[in-house]
């Protein structure tokens, strides 16, 4: 039994997604969710085999939980499918641990070749995204990104995603899977990392370069 989860806001696109899904096989069960909250409900009590992400969520960011799921979830591929197609934001999330970005203004049948190619373990991008992809790659290779810039670990970069997402210690812990003690030293040894004296500066610095980006 193939088990597949979409994670989607849109009813409407929800729907017609897992219609679609059923393509690959008689033996596809779907689910759907419309937050990162259901989904990771449904990942802790569901097998899924993968799931597909949009980016544009109510809630905690597609872009933000994603690296939650590799992290919690890593044995669960996880496929991009949202409007944002830019070559910044495909970079982004494949460099966050995505095995595959589909457009939105694809085809069902681009969508089912993605999904079938990462489910046979491979890593998928259309080969024009894949261009851009490379040439954003090229174009930005100079810039450090905050990790690099003030030496967080990847555990660290985690919390600050969320934490500039407004979330507190014990909502970070719980989509974490860390204590809210272990969240407490995170954010601690984050803001004596960046040079700040609270949570909203740090989030503050996060959200500026994001706008950048």
């Amino acid at each position: 039994m193939l088990k597949l989860l979409v994670v989607e806001d849109h009813a409407l696109v929800r729907e017609g997604l897992l219609a679609t899904l059923k393509n690959l096989g008689e033996e596809t069960q779907t689910f759907g969710v419309a937050d990162a909250n259901e989904a990771i409900g449904v990942l802790e009590v569901e097998d899924i085999d993968m799931m597909i992400l949009d980016l544009m969520l109510p809630g905690i960011k597609g872009q933000t939980f994603l690296p939650v799921v590799v992290r919690r979830f890593p044995t669960v591929p996880v496929v991009i499918l949202s409007a944002l197609d830019d070559a910044d934001t495909v970079a982004r999330v494949m460099k966050a641990g995505a095995s595959g970005f589909v457009s939105k203004s694809g085809s069902s049948t681009e969508l089912l070749k993605a999904l079938r190619a990462v489910l046979e373990g491979e890593i998928y991008l259309p080969p024009k995204l894949r261009e851009l992809t490379n040439r954003s790659e090229t174009a930005h290779g100079g810039g450090k990104t905050l990790a690099q810039r003030f030496g967080l670990t990847a555990a660290q970069v985690r919390v600050l995603d969320l934490l500039s997402e407004g979330r507190g210690n014990r909502q970070i812990g719980e989509l974490l899977g860390l204590t809210e003690g272990t969240v407490k030293i995170h954010v601690s040894a984050i803001m004596k990392a960046m040079g700040v004296s609270n949570r909203s500066e740090a989030a503050l610095m996060v959200n500026r370069r994001r706008r950048v980006n």
